[in-house]
This record gives C-alpha cells, sequence and structure tokens, in this order.
C-alpha cells in the first residue's frame, strides 16, 4: 500500500491543481507497472456517474496488470453538519487483492466576490480523512500517510498549490 500511496499523493496535487484552477476534475485512474512505470488515464462517460463507474470498474478489475492503483475523482463528504467538496482517492495494493484504502482530500472552491454583497474567498484543501481502510491489518496506516505526502510534494506546481491552499480548520 505505501506505493500506491505515493502515487496517490502525487495525482491528488496534480487534482488539487486542477480544482484550484476551477478546472472540472474527469476521474482518473493511476497506477504501476512491474517494470515501475507510472501510467495515468482518464475516463470520460455520458456523465459525472458514469465516469466513476467506469474508473471504478477498472480500479476493480486490473485488467491493465498493475502492482499498484489509485483512482480519484470530485466528490462530496460530510464534515459535522455539512457537506464538503473532496477529491476521493481509492487505492489498491494488487498483491493483497482484497486490501482497500479510500481517502477524501476535501476543498473549498475559491469564489468571486460580488461588491458589496462578498468578498472574493480563496480556495482551500482541508486535512484528509481516512474513509476507508479494509483489510489492511498488514499496513501502517502512518507509513502509509508518510509515503501519500511525499507524492504529493513530488509534484511540484500541485503541491506549492495545495500548501499555499492549506486550512486544516476543517
Amino acid at each position: 500500500m505505501i506505493s500506491a500511496a505515493n502515487i496517490a499523493g502525487y495525482f491528488a496535487a496534480h487534482a488539487i491543481l486542477s480544482v484550484s484552477e476551477s478546472l472540472l476534475l474527469i476521474p482518473m485512474l493511476a497506477y504501476t507497472t512491474e517494470e515501475g512505470e507510472r501510467v495515468m488515464a482518464r475516463f470520460v462517460g455520458d456523465d459525472a456517474a458514469e465516469s466513476v463507474a467506469m474508473g471504478k470498474r477498472k480500479l476493480q478489475s486490473n485488467d491493465m496488470d498493475a502492482d499498484d492503483a489509485c483512482l480519484l475523482y470530485d466528490g462530496r463528504i460530510p464534515i459535522g453538519q455539512e457537506k464538503s467538496d473532496a477529491i476521493i482517492i481509492e487505492m489498491r495494493a494488487y498483491f493483497s487483492p482484497h486490501s482497500e484504502a479510500i481517502i477524501a482530500i476535501p476543498y473549498t472552491p475559491g469564489t468571486p466576490g460580488k461588491f458589496p454583497l462578498r468578498k472574493p474567498q480563496p480556495f482551500r484543501v482541508h486535512k484528509p480523512k481516512l474513509i476507508g481502510w479494509e483489510n489492511c491489518e498488514d499496513f501502517d496506516i502512518n507509513a502509509v500517510f508518510e509515503a501519500f505526502f511525499e507524492g504529493v510534494d513530488s509534484h511540484e506546481k500541485g503541491a506549492k498549490v495545495w500548501n499555499s491552499s492549506l486550512d486544516e480548520s476543517k
């Protein structure tokens, strides 16, 4: 799961960069091959739900014969009494085929101000939330998060946006 978390962090930073620029996040599957190559595929269906379903089927089947993979897509999660936009990341380490980790990266989109009623609000990234940890007893959760953040830091532009937009209040 360490390698899956590392690639997930890299592509999470890429996703944060995209949504910070108000771009639509197209669901993407990132994975590593036996040779250590990183590959990324995007999924476009008739609507967002179909695109995510296409990615989930590919992640589940592993017909690309990956060692590790992660699926990233835009979603919403509950935080307290509110729902928050979030990048959802489903990770798999295929040597442990029933293991599944899911992390959500909540974010607050930036909003333009509308004088005189509202001030502009900056884009914000919030603390990652572990929302799934199934059959992962053999993995150290702290090592997984460490690898995840190493992946984030390896995406130069995405890490810069992430760090400058960090708001750990949520």
